[in-house]
């Protein structure tokens, strides 16, 4: 019987990170659930703070929507920019199933989790161009922050479909 591969952790995500050549520091801080309670406890970690949104549409693809954390996202004009079917929030079941993390905790280092590819990543492009960018690393008492230019180079070694557009 083939066991089910257990979530990385926070420091297995490190030392991905850290065998990638990815410069990136890590501030703890108490659980961020929302991103109103992360601008509570961001404080002054510079950098465009994220929020992520794990997604399935009614054709079952799963998509991974990245934006400033202050972006307002419309999931009824979304399908149409990124080519899906109608689009709801996915069950917490099927994140921690996918992404191997669990509602409050999403964020895109958890790709490295998705060895099946199975989610597509959205990007904002305005995030995109900024210097510095911030996810939880795993885990939502915690954010790591690192360069557009290695975030970048973590996406390519996951592997999996970016689209960068305007949100």
């Amino acid at each position: 019987m083939d066991e089910i591969a257990k979530p990385a952790t926070p420091d297995q995500l490190f030392a991905r990170l850290d065998a990638l050549g990815v410069a990136h520091a890590t501030i703890r801080h108490p659980p961020a659930f929302t991103v109103e309670q992360g601008n509570q406890v961001w404080g002054t970690i510079p950098g465009v703070h994220c929020k992520n949104l794990f997604l399935k549409d009614a054709k079952a693809a799963l998509w991974l929507v990245v934006a400033p954390a202050e972006r307002r996202i419309d999931l009824k004009a979304l399908p149409a920019r990124i080519r899906s079917a109608r689009l709801s929030f996915g069950s917490p079941q099927l994140l921690e199933q996918t992404l191997g993390v669990t509602p409050g905790s999403v964020t895109p280092f958890a790709l490295i989790n998705d060895p099946a590819h199975r989610v597509r990543v959205v990007l904002d492009a305005w995030m995109m161009g900024q210097p510095l960018l911030n996810y939880h690393p795993l885990t939502n008492e915690a954010t790591t922050t690192l360069s557009n230019t290695d975030f970048r180079l973590f996406l390519d070694a996951c592997g999996h479909e970016v689209t960068v557009l305007p949100l």
